[in-house]
């Protein structure tokens, strides 16, 4: 048996198409356009790429798209002052500041300076209360990519044991909410945990975003299991790999995502949906 590669750049690709679709729908009913706003703080050469694929997605699927760029030595009262802008403008209906930020910036403070409606990182504390609860305004991107994923797949999570590796609050804890929500039994593990391989050898789906190169090996996956690997590593000889050692895992893993191409993608359409809901919710559609 070898594993299902569960394809994200196609999953994505359909995601976009059907956005489009109703990106166009919703401009011709409304007359309003949807708008993101993206911030870049400093010179980070990963951060750079991710706000061009984000601004280059928004002109594929038919939104208005603003980039910010500040330098590096940007005052935190400079950037609190862009976002009550962007707060305040009605041609934008999401605002993302990519992080990290320059040490000088309380990236808490920035989190909590953009609206809640127009957070579409899901990053605010009262949408982050909301994922808890499971009355979502908006999913936070990367979680919501994974259960797009299996459920393109028809990897339905429900009753089954779910290990969610990594306990960030970017992914780790809301993946694991998301997973709980759709009716998972969930163990959320992480770099104190003891004995991890006991918990992982007798899980259904194992999601890993630890941030570690091939973290996850073949002897802590169960045969038949599910692997999401989030993760997104560079080797010293330039290439790239996930949390999870993808080879010999895929020989008897049920369904795996490959790095790249698996979870990587999804992200970025999630914030596009993220932002159409936004605008739709601005003028109540």
């Amino acid at each position: 048996m070898s594993a299902t590669i569960i394809d994200g750049k196609k999953v994505s690709k359909e995601i976009r198409e059907t956005l489009k679709t109703e990106t166009a729908e919703f401009i011709e009913k409304t007359g309003v356009i949807p708008g993101l706003a993206v911030v870049l703080v400093g010179n980070d050469p990963a951060s750079a790429v991710y706000v061009r694929n984000k601004h280059r997605a928004c002109e594929e699927i038919g939104f208005y798209s603003e980039v910010h760029e500040l330098p590096e030595d940007t005052k935190e009262d400079d950037l609190l002052a862009l976002l009550d802008r962007l707060n305040g403008d009605p041609k934008i209906h999401g605002i993302l500041v990519q992080l990290p930020l320059p040490k000088q910036i309380d990236a808490d403070k920035v989190i909590r300076k953009i609206k809640p409606e127009k957070d579409v990182d899901a990053f605010h504390p009262e949408n982050v209360g909301r994922i808890m609860l499971g009355n979502y305004r908006f999913l936070p991107c990367t979680p919501a990519g994974v259960m797009a994923l299996l459920d393109a797949y028809g990897i339905d999570p429900a009753g089954k044991d779910c290990v969610v590796i990594g306990r960030s609050n970017i992914v780790g804890k809301p993946q694991a909410f998301l997973l709980l929500e759709r009716n998972a039994t969930v163990t959320i593990c992480h770099s104190r945990t003891a004995d991890l391989s006991s918990h992982t050898k007798r899980s259904d789906i194992v999601v890993v975003a630890i941030g570690k190169p091939r973290f996850l090996k073949a002897e802590m996956v169960k045969p038949g299991a599910v692997v999401i690997d989030v993760g997104i590593n560079r080797l010293p000889d330039g290439k790239l790999c996930g949390d999870a050692d993808f080879e010999p895992i895929s020989a008897f893993a049920s369904a795996i995502t490959p790095v790249p191409g698996g979870v990587g993608p999804m992200t970025i359409t999630m914030l596009m949906k993220n932002t159409l809901t936004a605008a739709k919710a601005a003028v109540g559609t």
